[in-house]
């Protein structure tokens, strides 16, 4: 039998390193030619690693989301034939899209292809083969200890009723632990709960007829932060770092808006496309934009520039089951109300489904987020940087307001916006929010031509 390694390919252009997110494989497993043995994920992709021999995996270079340069072992496979020099290619296959950040996600696609280069060596032991050993095999003091647990003690049964008897340690330690002595059995004299029946009791012990056992929860699971959230926490993280937020809240009556919506959701369409309150906000923003040119921004904090921007291209933060990720539609300022839409619908549908390519995922200027039913009364959003402005989407709440010399239900919704207050003041930014508030309060405003 010979020794493979199976090494990081070259997963694309400029690509000097790439993040394990998942195995495939594990160690003892026999794969197949092509058969795929890991996923890795660059800055611009998450690409899938494919055997190029057949064999038994007999070690792991790195744990899932450990950074592996290009070159660096991957997997190291026994095979079967005399030890000798040789070559495999194989070649990394795309994986689903994922975003590098909820502001800044990641390209979903890679377009290069790469070779995976195999060298051969003599069998022995390395430090992941005889780490995966040393965890498979229990150690004595564990081995002895889990054959040496002792059953919980049944003891005398104690009449209903009846304080239980235990030394003021015990009851001390069941105070900490959360324990009711009402439901341990005692083994002692008398019934009297010791040190072991408590032991045995937190061990998951029989417990007294008709009482609900109530053991204290110490289970802890460390989840390993890798992949599409590692790189949402360290946008994020960066954002807050550079970026001086601003924020500024108002609140909007979206009657009048809410009553167009809904009559222009009852007339049937082929396409069976429905408004909901994210392309009027969109038509207002565009509005909005061209009597704010400063909103629809990006600031370069390395060069101090900040690029104005003609087009406005909105990016749209869509939950997703891999994370938050921000599709992007374009020249907003050239479409519609129902091309807004459609184009929401279908980049939401296609970042959930893990389709959205790099192009659909990057290039925004201007960010909005909205939480839906969730939006909550005021939010604080983090802005999608390098842009200066986002503009989050509260829940609507229909309440009274006083209008006319007596109050009126309203339908109300507040505007949550951050910007960046490096480039914009706040005096233009509750100018700039005002303007919006004014458009989606008259919604006719946003049909008239400038």
């Amino acid at each position: 039998m010979a020794i493979r390694v199976i090494k990081l390919p070259d997963v694309g252009e400029g690509v000097a390193e790439a993040e394990v997110v998942e195995w495939h494989v594990k160690v003892g497993d026999a794969v197949l030619e092509d058969q795929v043995l890991a996923a890795v994920m660059t800055d611009k992709a998450t690409v899938e690693i494919p055997s190029p021999v057949a064999g038994t995996v007999v070690a792991l270079g790195a744990e899932v989301g450990a950074m592996l340069a290009v070159g660096a072992e991957l997997v190291r496979l026994e095979v079967a034939g005399a030890a000798s020099e040789a070559e495999v290619a194989a070649t990394p296959r795309q994986a689903a899209a994922s975003a590098s950040a909820a502001t800044a996600p990641a390209p979903a696609r890679a377009t290069a292809s790469a070779t995976a280069a195999t060298t051969t060596t003599t069998p022995k032991p390395d430090s992941a083969t005889r780490a995966t050993a040393t965890a498979a095999r229990p150690s004595p003091a564990r081995a002895a200890d889990a054959t040496a647990m002792p059953a919980a003690p049944l003891g005398p049964p104690r009449p209903a009723g009846e304080k239980p008897l235990a030394s003021p340690a015990v009851r001390k330690r069941a105070r900490e632990a959360g324990v009711d002595l009402r439901q341990v059995r005692g083994s002692g004299p008398a019934g009297r709960i010791t040190h072991d029946d408590l032991d045995a009791f937190l061990r998951g012990g029989p417990a007294l007829p008709g009482v609900t056992v109530r053991a204290p929860n110490t289970a802890v699971e460390t989840v390993k932060v890798i992949g599409l959230r590692r790189r949402i926490a360290h946008k994020m993280a960066e954002a807050k770092r550079r970026a001086a937020h601003f924020a500024y809240v108002e609140e909007v009556d979206v009657t009048a808006l809410e009553a167009l919506r809904a009559a222009l959701n009852a007339e049937p369409r082929q396409d069976g496309l429905r408004l909901t309150l994210m392309p009027f906000l969109m038509q207002a923003m565009v509005k909005a934009a061209h009597d704010f040119p400063q909103m629809n921004a990006l600031f370069d904090d390395e060069a101090e520039t900040v690029e104005l921007h003609g087009g406005v291209h909105i990016g749209i933060a869509t939950q997703t089951p891999a994370g938050l990720m921000v599709p992007v539609v374009r020249h907003c300022e050239a479409r519609g109300l129902w091309d807004c839409a459609a184009e929401v619908l279908r980049l939401a549908q296609a970042a959930r489904e893990g389709r959205a390519t790099r192009e659909e995922l990057t290039g925004s200027t201007i960010t909005i987020t909205s939480l839906g039913a969730l939006g909550g009364i005021v939010s604080t959003p983090v802005l999608n940087r390098p842009e200066v402005a986002i503009v989050g989407v509260n829940k609507q709440m229909v309440r009274p307001v006083w209008q006319g010399g007596q109050f009126v239900p309203r339908t109300m919704m507040n505007l949550s916006s951050s910007f960046d207050h490096r480039v914009i003041d706040g005096y233009v930014a509750a100018q700039f929010v005002q303007r919006l508030k004014a458009l989606l309060e008259a919604p006719a405003t946003l049909f008239i031509e400038a």
